[in-house]
Formats: C-alpha cells, sequence, structure tokens
C-alpha cells in the first residue's frame, strides 16, 4: 500500500491539491501498478472532501474502490459518515497499538477503546465500508506493555476486520526487533493478513522492511521518495528493489515507472529527491572514477544488478577531478565527437584542473572545454548576447530587452514575463520564431546558493533542457540569479550549434 497522499502529506511544508492527489492516484494505481493507496486522512476539510470524491468516482469508473482508503478515527462514527459521504469504499482505523498511547492521550481504559473499536466495526459492517485497523505505536507497545497488544488482537480477529497494521509509528525499530516481534504475531495468527508501516528516523526503515517480509508479513506500506513525518517513511523504489533482489517476492511493481512518479511527487511536493538517493536519485546510475569508467567498457566490471534500464534511466559517467580518459571518452561518445589522443589528454587535463577548482563539469560544457583547448574557442560563442536590459517594478510585469547575434545579423525584441528571466526567454523565442530555429525546452531549474548570509554571494543556476529527445544540463555562474539564468541558457543555445547535426543532434547525459 502506498500512502503518499495520506502519511506523505504529513511532510513538513507538503500539501497536494485535488488536482495533484488525483494525477499520483491515477499513476501509483495504474502505471506503478500499487495494489492500494491511502489517499487521505477522514475529516480534514472540505477541499479534501472534495478530493476524496474525486478519486473515489474515478476508481468507481476504473473497478478500483476497494483499492482507495482513507484513515479514519475512533470518534463516534463521524469518520465513517465523511469517507461514506466522500464515496469511500475502504477505512483504514486508526487504533491505539500501545497502553502509553491510550493512557496517554485517549485517557481511556483498555476496555473502553476496545468498545469505542466494536461500535466502528458494526457501523462499518452496516455501511458495507471495508475496514482494516492500524495499531498506532504497535512497536512500543511490543517492548512496553505486549499483554494489551495481544489483547486487542485477539479481539480483532474475532471480527471482519479485513488486514491488521502493525506501524512503528516512532520510527524505533532496528531489523532485529522487527522481524522479532513481527514473527512472534504472525506466528501466532497465522491466517492474519498483517501489514507492517516502518517509518525511517534511524535510517532502517528500508532494511526493517526486509525483516518483516522475512518474517512473514503480507504487506508493507510505502510512500514515494520517502515522504513522510520526520525522517520520513521507506521509500516504494527501495522496497521494490529489495522485492525483486533480494527476496524474489511476488508484486506488481512496474520498475520502469518508478523515476517516473518519483518526478511527478517531486515536482507536487516541492521536496527535492537527493542526488544519491536510491533508484531514483540523479548521481544513482552514475560513475565518477576514472577507473570505474575504464573498467565498465572493459567487462562492465562495475555494474551490478541494479542496471539503469530496469528504471527508465541510463548509466552516465561524471566529469571531474577524479576522471581518467575512459570518463571523457565516455561523454565524447554521447556526443559523437572523435578526438586524437593528444587532444584527449589536453581535454583531460583541463577537465581534471576545473575539477580541482571545485567547478561542476557536465557533458555539455565539453563542446566548450575542447574550443577552449583546442581551437582557442572560436566556435563557442556563434550565438552572441550583444546586450539586454532587465527590469522589474512593483505593479507591473518585468520587461526584458535584448538584442543577440545569429550567423552575423543582429536581431532585437522586448517582452514581458511572470519575472525578469521569464521576460527574457519570452523574448529571447520571440526571435527564434523569427528565425524558425528548433528551441530546447526547459524542463528543470535549480539555484545553488552557499549557506552564509552575504547578499554578493555567486549563485550557481543548473538548468536542464530537453531537445530532440535528449536531456542536457547547462550551468551559470554569477551573483545575481538572473543573470546566472541567462549564462546557462546561452551556453545551451551554442551547444546545440556546436553539434555536427542540429537536426540530429547526439544523445546527451540524461538527467
Amino acid at each position: 500500500m502506498d500512502t503518499t497522499l495520506r502519511d506523505g502529506e504529513q511532510t513538513a511544508g507538503v500539501s497536494f491539491n485535488e488536482n495533484e492527489k488525483l494525477a499520483v492516484s491515477r499513476m501509483l494505481l495504474e502505471e506503478l501498478k500499487v495494489d492500494r493507496i491511502e489517499v487521505a486522512s477522514a475529516r480534514v476539510s472540505d477541499g479534501e472532501l472534495r478530493t476524496v470524491r474525486r478519486i473515489a468516482e474515478w476508481a468507481e469508473s476504473r473497478g478500483y474502490s476497494d483499492r482507495v482508503e482513507v484513515l479514519g478515527f475512533c470518534d463516534g462514527g463521524l469518520s465513517l459518515e465523511w469517507i461514506e459521504k466522500a464515496g469511500g469504499r475502504v477505512m483504514n482505523l486508526l487504533a491505539k497499538g500501545s497502553l502509553k498511547h491510550l493512557e496517554g492521550q485517549l485517557r481511556k481504559s483498555p476496555e473502553q477503546h476496545l468498545a469505542d473499536i466494536f461500535a466502528i466495526i458494526e457501523a462499518s459492517e452496516k455501511k458495507g465500508i471495508i475496514l482494516n485497523i492500524y495499531l498506532e505505536d504497535w512497536s512500543n507497545g511490543m517492548i512496553d506493555s505486549p499483554g494489551y497488544v495481544y489483547m486487542l488482537i485477539d479481539q480483532i480477529t474475532k471480527t471482519p476486520v479485513n488486514r491488521i497494521m502493525l506501524p512503528d509509528t516512532l520510527g524505533i525499530l532496528n531489523p532485529d526487533q522487527t522481524y522479532q516481534f513481527c514473527r512472534k504475531v504472525i506466528s501466532d495468527y497465522p491466517d492474519v493478513h498483517f501489514d507492517f508501516h516502518a517509518h525511517n528516523d534511524y535510517d532502517l526503515a528500508t532494511a526493517n522492511v526486509y525483516a518483516a517480509l522475512k518474517a512473514g508479513v503480507r504487506g508493507v506500506h510505502t510512500t514515494v521518495n520517502g515522504l513522510g513525518e520526520r525522517a520520513g517513511n521507506v521509500s516504494i523504489s527501495s522496497v521494490a528493489g529489495v522485492l525483486n533482489d533480494h527476496l524474489s517476492a511476488s508484486n506488481n511493481l512496474v520498475e520502469s515507472k518508478l523515476s517516473g512518479i518519483s518526478g511527478l511527487v517531486e515536482l507536487f511536493s516541492g521536496v527535492r529527491v537527493p542526488a544519491n538517493k536510491p533508484l531514483t536519485g540523479e548521481n544513482v546510475f552514475t560513475q565518477c572514477c576514472g577507473v570505474h569508467a575504464d573498467g565498465d567498457s572493459k567487462a562492465g566490471l562495475y555494474f551490478n544488478k541494479l542496471m539503469p534500464e530496469r528504471f527508465g534511466r541510463k548509466r552516465s559517467y561524471a566529469l571531474g577531478k577524479t576522471s581518467g580518459k575512459a570518463n571523457i571518452i565516455k561523454n565524447l561518445e554521447e556526443l559523437g565527437i572523435s578526438l586524437t589522443m593528444e587532444e584527449l589528454e589536453k581535454v583531460t587535463r583541463k577537465v581534471i584542473e576545473l575539477g580541482d577548482k571545485k567547478e561542476s563539469v557536465t557533458t555539455g560544457d565539453l563542446p566548450f572545454i575542447i574550443s577552449d583547448v583546442l581551437k582557442g574557442g572560436e566556435n563557442e560563442t556563434k550565438i552572441k548576447l550583444l546586450n539586454y536590459h532587465l527590469s522589474a517594478t512593483k505593479g507591473l510585469k518585468p520587461v526584458a530587452s535584448l538584442s543577440i547575434s545569429v550567423d552575423g545579423g543582429t536581431y532585437t525584441e522586448t517582452a514581458e514575463g511572470e519575472g525578469q528571466y521569464d521576460a527574457f526567454m519570452t523574448a529571447l523565442w520571440k526571435i527564434y520564431d523569427r528565425l524558425n530555429k528548433t528551441k530546447p525546452f526547459l524542463s528543470d531549474y535549480v539555484v545553488a546558493i552557499p549557506p552564509g548570509g552575504n547578499t554578493n554571494a555567486l549563485v550557481e543556476t543548473t538548468i536542464t533542457w530537453q531537445y530532440m529527445g535528449n536531456n542536457y544540463k547547462t550551468r551559470g555562474l554569477d551573483a545575481d540569479q538572473s543573470e546566472a539564468a541567462i549564462k546557462a541558457t546561452m551556453k545551451m543555445l551554442n551547444l546545440i550549434e556546436n553539434l555536427k547535426k542540429e537536426d540530429n543532434p547526439q544523445p546527451a547525459v540524461s538527467a
């Protein structure tokens, strides 16, 4: 069960709107093929009610009604009514899985709490709503009050409850404890469907899921990109890798869709995926060391089961001070550029020199480095930015005026935009449209400012472009963010011009 839209939305600063939740629901169920999704908590807001109703209507039209779930509470039936009103068919009831939580938060006795649970179970049967039960703080319950936990499970298993869900709510367990506790309840109740719900406070969520699956749990809960409260939940991509490569466990997940859903949730949540995040991070299929690139070229020596093609990705070779000739050759092949050994030596030295200065180097930078090192830079600026003016006035849209040189001709344009860079790009594309030149599509924009408080700190703007079905990255560095973005843009335009065939460029590094 993926709970990105419920538990994942409890990430600080994350809130999905109606259209975003529907889009993620569709992708999770229809493309990634998860078995179930938890989309909301009951009684949150009128907007959430509308959202759940819309998801429920779509799910019903696709035959997915019993695969869309909503968290509900022991509130005298108010959650059930809310879910029924929204068109929901499955409620995940939040019960207290530890005596400490029961007494400290609800201030009720076990008998009182059990009576509340039974009342909800009875009401759900009458409404025809499927009921699962979370035993909140179950992990602490197994440590501090196992008798209470077993009393609850004993009683719940006598009812029509569909699944009992075992959360490590505070992320306190290690794999040994997870295996021990899960194995204990599964051995005692072999016919019950138990789910395990991991949190990542000790960075052990994936390991704990592995242990729970080894112990025999039948379901696990995940979120896309590991979203969730505090340190987050276990990431669905990591669970997919464990299921397929370490447990050979049957599942329906479509691995090639993991990167797509990761990017969609990254966009909607505003929470960036770390570059080194397993399976979905930007760098996880990137080799940096020249020794590794050499070994891959000769015999695939640094490959493992996690081949990028499984996940709709491709392998790349980073450029920097640890790069060797093998890295450079791999990147030149991507661009369709051939160099002599002498030329390759010079370019390699330049890349290492830039790496020593902590400057980032991408495949897209190579044509400019080659031009600087071998050709004196004469091919670097086929498109020149002659001058430009940006203005921003309160109450008015920003305006940009610019003049560029293309193939010896000078072209000038002015345009408004939502921001200064947007105005610049609008004016630039007007010129491109006039010249019938093909344009790259901006697909990602990242600004990096060094920590500290100086207003004159250099800003690095990294832009990812799509052009003719391939991805390229260019960077600009300046004290002004808009100027840094403009520098990155001009590098991209000249990269296109310097490729051997503008109409059919060779593939570059896939972001």
